[in-house]
């Protein structure tokens, strides 16, 4: 079961990272994220 939990939250964190890299610098600005934080960001959304 940890290995099925660990590659969930793996996924999750390259979905959001991708996503995250998607936008551009206005729109993270927006929502108060930095391009260099994202992956911060993305890590605690797991």
């Amino acid at each position: 079961m940890n290995l099925i939990r660990n590659y969930r939250n793996w996924r999750l964190y390259r979905e959001t990272v991708t996503e995250l890299n998607r936008l551009t610098n206005r729109e993270l600005n927006d929502l108060g994220i930095a391009r260099a934080s994202i992956r911060e960001v993305a890590r605690k959304a797991i």
